[in-house]
């Protein structure tokens, strides 16, 4: 599972994710990638299944990139506590995604095997999601 080796603070504030992505919006490795709709925060076990399905549809050929990381500490508090004593304990790290952000890059396949695995790789995140092409790529090959 995703999550990182350390982190300066254990617990975060919830947040607000209103706009559109600022950064991460265009394909900067692959042919092809995964691009959200929507603004939601992705868990790092969504990320792994996701990761797995594509590559699995892949048949281990080509690369794949993974573009977002799961930074963000989720804190949840034990079944039947009390109000009060405190922010709970950190439970899973979630990374958080807004519309227009891509999060999975492919290359090394062709357009159908690609559009197939991204396809299977978006059934497992909890956002819509678009399949989209480099600019510049050749369909004749």
């Amino acid at each position: 599972m995703l999550q990182p080796k350390k982190v300066k603070f254990r617990r975060h504030h919830k947040g607000k994710m209103k706009v559109n992505a600022q950064r991460g919006t265009s394909i900067a490795f692959g042919s092809f990638a995964l691009k959200t709709l929507e603004t939601s925060w992705i868990d790092g076990r969504q990320i792994e299944s996701a990761r797995i399905a594509i590559t699995r549809e892949m048949q281990r050929q080509g690369k794949l990139w993974v573009r977002i990381f799961p930074d963000k500490p989720i804190t949840k508090k034990p079944a039947e506590v009390r109000m009060g004593k405190g922010k709970g304990d950190p439970e899973t790290f979630v990374a958080r995604v807004t519309p227009g952000r891509i999060m999975f890059e492919i290359d090394g396949v062709p357009f159908d095997k690609a559009q197939e695995a991204l396809r299977l790789g978006a059934q497992k995140l909890p956002v819509k999601t678009k399949f989209i092409v480099r600019r510049d790529y050749d369909f004749n090959n």
